[in-house]
C-alpha cells in the first residue's frame, strides 16, 4: 500500500500532467498522448503519419526529437515546479516508419537544486529502440498548477 506522501506526489504529478497537456497544442497537434506520468517519469506515444516522413520514407528526426522532448518536459514538470529544458542530445539508432506507434519513456536520473537530468528512450511497437535522448532541466519560478 502506498503511503500518503507517495499518493499525494502521484496525484500532483497526474494533475500537473493533465494541466500541461491541456495547454500543449504542439504535442496534441502531432497526435501525441500522455500515457503515464508519475514523479520524475512520463511516457508518451505518437503514431507516425504520412506527413511526418522525410525523403527516405522514414520518420523525420525532428518529429522523433519532438516526441522525446515532450516526454522529457512532462517528466521534469511532474513535481509541479515550472521547469524548462536547458540542453539536450539525441542519438538516432533506427528509423521510424509510417504507421509505427512510437513511445518515449522519460526517466529522471538526477535532481539537485534547480537542475535535473532525464533520459528518454524512444521505441517502436516491437520494442526496438529508435532513439536515445538526454535532457538537462532547469527549474524556473512558479508551479504548473496551484496545489493549495
Amino acid at each position: 500500500m502506498l503511503d500518503d506522501v507517495t499518493q499525494d506526489a502521484q496525484a500532483l504529478a497526474e494533475l500537473a500532467g493533465k494541466t500541461m497537456y491541456e495547454r500543449d497544442p504542439a504535442s496534441k497537434g502531432l497526435g501525441m498522448t500522455l500515457d503515464e506520468i508519475r514523479p520524475g517519469y512520463a511516457r508518451m506515444s505518437m503514431r507516425v503519419r504520412p506527413d511526418m516522413l522525410n525523403g527516405h520514407a522514414s520518420c523525420h528526426g525532428g518529429f522523433i526529437f519532438t516526441l522525446a522532448d515532450s516526454a522529457f518536459a512532462f517528466a521534469c514538470n511532474s513535481h509541479n515546479f515550472n521547469t524548462v529544458g536547458a540542453g539536450c542530445t539525441i542519438d538516432y539508432l533506427a528509423p521510424g516508419r509510417e504507421g509505427d506507434l512510437l513511445t518515449a519513456e522519460a526517466q529522471e536520473q538526477a535532481l539537485a537544486g534547480k537542475t535535473g537530468v532525464y533520459d528518454v528512450t524512444v521505441t517502436n511497437a516491437e520494442g526496438k529502440t529508435i532513439a536515445l535522448f538526454r535532457g538537462k532541466s532547469h527549474r524556473v519560478s512558479g508551479t504548473v498548477v496551484n496545489a493549495d
